[in-house]
């Protein structure tokens, strides 16, 4: 006697079920839990735990009519309660998405997409519509962008979660070969628009910044570690200006004439930072760091229009760069 198989009801995340619930309601037609059950395709005691969720919880107007068999609203409900978006949060949604531009062609960029896309098919139609439009008006660019092998990314990222031991070729900057290194790769971050990849070095017994487009090759040893917690990404950039740490302690002092003040104000270039305001119009940069390397590159971007006062080191630095520069050596 052959038996028939019950029809299979497939899951659907909470949000999803409690959305097409309201615009059951919504719609007039006095649904109930056997009929919603059977469109959503779940059990009708989903539908009902739905239901009182959304009654209790939400503060909905759910009530049930007896001679109508079915639910309604019984009062106006404008949207859902968990959809309503401010216009703070909908130009945040619009900046992500556009954001995203830098994850092209990465392991990054399909679930980040993914989790966007989920966001914008729960917003009501009139916010979706907004959506589209606001993002006509808003862009990223950038005139360097790092030459990076995709493929290399997304292999450091999967051996950072996954915890995998790394054997990999590396070549550092001004090196005619590259080099073997094993390492355990701890931390993979973006540091102003450049990726870094902070991992224990075993031939150096300790943690060290490598540049994933410096990497000629790599592939696991088998081998798993345990990622340290006395590693933090904040103590290792502490007092750095850029991703560069040193063991140094340097209170840094750079002025600016008047034309470089407005660009020098604008933006927040170290947390240790205090400006100064000077009477000619200028204004004077105080910072507290542990390197001088990619200080002294920053100054030197400035041209005349930045002065080292202090330490010495970063002056002299400073002006053996200048002279250089004019002896074209």
């Amino acid at each position: 006697m052959a038996i028939a198989a019950k029809p299979l009801l497939h899951s659907r995340p909470p949000l999803e079920r409690m959305l097409r619930i309201h615009q059951a309601l919504q719609s007039g037609k006095f649904p109930n839990a056997t009929s919603l059950g059977r469109e959503i395709e779940v059990a009708a005691k989903t539908i009902h735990r739905d239901l009182e969720f959304m009654r209790d919880r939400m503060n909905l107007p759910i009530q049930f009519n007896v001679s109508r068999n079915g639910y309604f609203y019984d009062g106006e409900v404008s949207g859902f309660p968990t959809m309503q978006i401010t216009e703070g949060e909908l130009f945040a949604l619009v900046v992500a998405e556009k954001a995203l531009q830098q994850y092209r062609g990465t392991s990054f960029e399909k679930p980040l997409l993914s989790a966007l896309r989920k966001m914008e098919q729960s917003l009501p139609d009139t916010i979706s519509l907004n959506l589209a439009d606001v993002g006509q008006t808003i862009s990223f660019r950038t005139s360097i962008e790092p030459i990076l092998d995709l493929r290399i990314l997304d292999e450091l990222a999967r051996a950072v979660a996954q915890r995998q031991q790394l054997a990999m070729d590396y070549r550092k900057p001004g090196a005619e070969k590259s080099e073997s290194r094993t390492v355990d790769p701890c931390h993979l971050a973006n540091i102003n628009g450049e990726w870094f990849l902070f991992a224990f070095d075993h031939a150096r017994n300790d943690i060290r910044k490598f540049v994933p487009a410096r990497i000629r090759g790599m592939k696991p040893t088998g081998k798993t570690f345990e990622r340290s917690p006395k590693f933090s990404l904040e103590k290792e950039l502490r007092n750095s200006f850029g991703v560069h740490s040193g063991k140094g302690a340097f209170d840094v002092t750079i002025r600016f004439n008047a034309r470089a003040a407005d660009y020098i104000r604008e933006k927040r270039w170290h947390e240790s930072q205090i400006l100064r305001e000077l009477k000619n119009g200028g204004v004077e940069l105080n910072m507290k760091l542990s390197s001088l390397v990619e200080i002294e590159r920053w100054v030197l971007s400035w041209g005349g229009d930045a002065k080292v006062i202090k330490p010495r080191e970063l002056v002299e630095a400073v002006k053996q760069s200048a002279k250089r520069i004019l002896q074209g050596t």
